[in-house]
């Protein structure tokens, strides 16, 4: 029970003062691009039994509500002053470790021999191994072809270092010198925030801090219940997709949401099986997994901006994810590229809880955060070199007061931008063209944001380039409440020459010197009719070169002539204009999918794979869409009710009982 709100209010400032500052000091001494500019670390302040109550929200990555730390706890048989715990496998972790680039260490922060607390921080590392330069590829199938896995050991043992495990994670890698810069900037953190802890127990008193801990969690699941007791009750359901899984085939998320009183559940039901590719999420179906709530959390601190910043505000939230789905895999799943299916979790539960709060949640975002990696050796100096070049993005969803933002969407706000002059000082490429898509926004009464033009040179023979978590390439962001959808993504190799080729989604791409690669990323959806936005917005739009006339005379009905609007042309031209009543507008091509593959199609689906062993699921997924679709093909119809014999028989002929 809260008994000090006045000591609780400054208790919780201190903290927050600390993660900020541990966060401080990866950024000023990290040594890879990706942590220094990018900003993909964490530093976080645990509760002796795993629960996050300090997480920095200015600096660093800040998805960190719910991460389940209990597991890699409980792997150390015995703590003592000194210890430094180094981790990063999935699965001897329980999930709080959940792709291997992502480095942690654990800190014991004791009090006259008892522990109080323990220090969190990670590192996504820009290279752990594996069969890709920055080790993480769509298609890598198990996740032995991710890189090197450690389960939970002391790297620092009562204060002494442990060569050999250092050894083991720096002889695996590609980069490290780099790795192991980024792993001392951990450490310091790490060691500031022991420092910091240590001050407030000579404050306060260690029962006060203990019991400051505790009720800054019981505080922000209060708050958090509040906000969620005026969601209407009841069952929400939505679904979105990943494109181009294992045989071409789209992946499915599916949600419902049920709302009771003040508390929320997530089934997962319906969520396709996992998949030989690795967008697996091995969450462990772990309660409140800090992989499926960040859209609530969000929404929550949205709400009420005065919520603390910790694992409080999930303890309301369960979840249940079906074993061996893409959301609860079996090991040794491949995991590495699950930032795009956490990223399209969040539109799954942005589009059910809009459902029940029109008013007051945005249309989709970009849906995407491409990071694009290169490796090469460097003709000036001769050396390898593997770095990011930028983490690509697009435009937020409109929301429904407000446009959306351009060149960034809420759900990876917390990737920062590389300068364009930082990549070309530490890397031989060019970055040639770096700013914002026009005509990517979805148009609406309050548009979407635009997405990201950027094109790169390469200036070195053999170059590699992967870019993970390429999406929305086909099936675009939605719109609301008779917003567009967002203009879906490209990737273009050499464009405007001779020999220019669309490339889809890249995984691993060889290029030689003269050579360019374009990105042109999402724009969010739009919302709202956008026959109702003021028609001096959209010419606003167009002197800025987000829109040009044509599109805006096409999707706003406005029309320009000498860069000023023609308000009697445009009142004409609009006088004329039925509006759409739909509540979401999914674009052309996932209309057409689920003309032949609804809902209750793809349930049938996954039913009729859960009575066969693990090992023939994605196959037999495969040969069944394939089938449904030869079978409609030739005009014949296919009911849900005929695949579980039509699966059967196609298990039948590859001559297993």
């Amino acid at each position: 029970m809260i008994t000090d709100k006045v000591f609780l209010e400054i208790f919780n400032n201190r903290v927050q003062a600390a993660v900020e500052e541990m966060a401080n000091v990866v950024l000023r001494t990290g040594f890879t691009a990706f942590v220094k500019e990018t900003g993909d670390f964490g530093t976080y302040l645990l509760s002796p039994a795993g629960e996050t109550f300090g997480s920095p929200l200015d600096t660093g990555y800040n998805l960190s509500l719910g991460i389940p730390a209990a597991t890699a706890i409980k792997a150390i048989e015995h703590w003592e002053e000194g210890d430094l715990v180094i981790c990063n496998d999935p699965y001897t972790t329980g999930g709080m470790v959940t792709h291997l680039p992502d480095i942690h260490l654990i800190k014991p922060y004791f009090h006259e021999g008892r522990i109080i607390a323990f220090g969190l921080c990670f590192v996504h590392s820009s290279d752990v191994g594996g069969k890709v330069p920055g080790s993480v590829s769509p298609s890598a199938y198990d996740i032995h072809m991710e890189g090197i896995r450690i389960a939970p050991v002391k790297l620092y043992e009562a204060g002494q270092l442990n060569e050999q495990v250092l050894r083991l994670l720096l002889d695996n890698s590609r980069i490290p010198e780099q790795n192991l810069g980024d792993l001392k900037a951990l450490m310091a953190a790490l060691n500031r925030g022991e420092l910091r802890l240590k001050e407030l127990v000579r404050r306060y008193g260690v029962q006060q801090v203990e019991q400051g801990i505790e009720n800054l969690l019981e505080y922000a699941e209060l708050k958090a219940r509040a906000i969620i007791e005026d969601i209407p009750d009841g069952s929400y359901d939505f679904w979105d997709y990943l494109e181009k899984g294992p045989g071409g085939y789209p992946i499915r998320l599916r949600c419902k949401m049920t709302i009771t009183g003040s508390d929320i559940h997530l089934d997962f039901t319906g969520t396709d099986p996992q998949v030989r590719a690795s967008f697996n999420i091995p969450t462990h179906n772990q309660q409140g997994h800090y992989m499926l709530v960040p859209a609530l959390i969000r929404y929550f601190r949205t709400i009420d901006p005065t919520i603390p910043w910790n694992s409080g505000m999930v303890r309301m939230v369960s979840n249940y994810a079906p074993p061996a789905s893409l959301l609860n895999p079996q090991p040794m799943a491949a995991v590495g590229a699950r930032a795009a299916t956490f990223i399209r979790v969040m539109d799954v539960i942005t589009g059910a809880l809009s459902q029940a709060q029109a008013d007051k949640v945005p249309a989709a975002g970009a849906g995407q955060a491409c990071i694009v990696m290169m490796a090469m050796t460097d003709p000036a100096d001769g050396k390898s070199k593997v770095g990011v070049i930028q983490p690509v993005c697009g435009g937020s969803g409109a929301r429904p007061m407000k446009d959306g933002i351009d060149g960034m969407d809420f759900a990876v706000g917390h990737l920062r931008n590389i300068p364009a002059e930082t990549v070309e000082a530490e890397m031989p490429i060019l970055i040639e063209q770096y700013g914002l898509r026009k005509d990517s926004a979805g148009a609406g009464r309050f548009r979407g944001g635009s997405g990201i033009d950027l094109r790169v040179r390469i200036l070195s023979p053999d170059t590699v380039m992967t870019a993970r978590n390429m999406e929305r390439m086909e099936f675009q962001p939605w719109g609301r409440l008779g917003g567009d959808v967002g203009e879906h993504g490209e990737a273009i190799l050499n464009e405007g020459r001779a020999g220019e080729q669309s490339l889809g989604r890249i995984d691993e791409l060889l290029l030689q010197p003269g050579d360019t690669v374009t990105f042109l990323s999402q724009g969010g959806g739009g919302y709202g009719d956008p026959y109702q936005r003021d028609p001096l917005l959209v010419l606003e739009d167009v002197r800025k070169g987000l829109l040009s006339p044509e599109q805006a005379e096409e999707c706003y009905g406005v029309v320009l002539i000498a860069n000023t609007v023609d308000e009697s042309a445009t009142e004409v031209l609009r006088a004329g204009h039925a509006s759409n009543p739909e509540a979401f507008s999914f674009g052309n091509t996932r209309n057409s999918y689920e003309a032949l593959w609804p809902d209750n199609m793809q349930l049938a689906v996954n039913d009729a794979l859960s009575q066969y062993p693990l090992a023939l699921r994605d196959y037999l997924k495969r040969q069944t869409m394939a089938e449904v679709e030869r079978t409609a093909g030739a005009g014949e119809e296919v009911a849900p009710s005929s695949i579980p014999e039509m699966m059967e028989k196609l298990r039948g002929a590859i001559g297993l009982r």
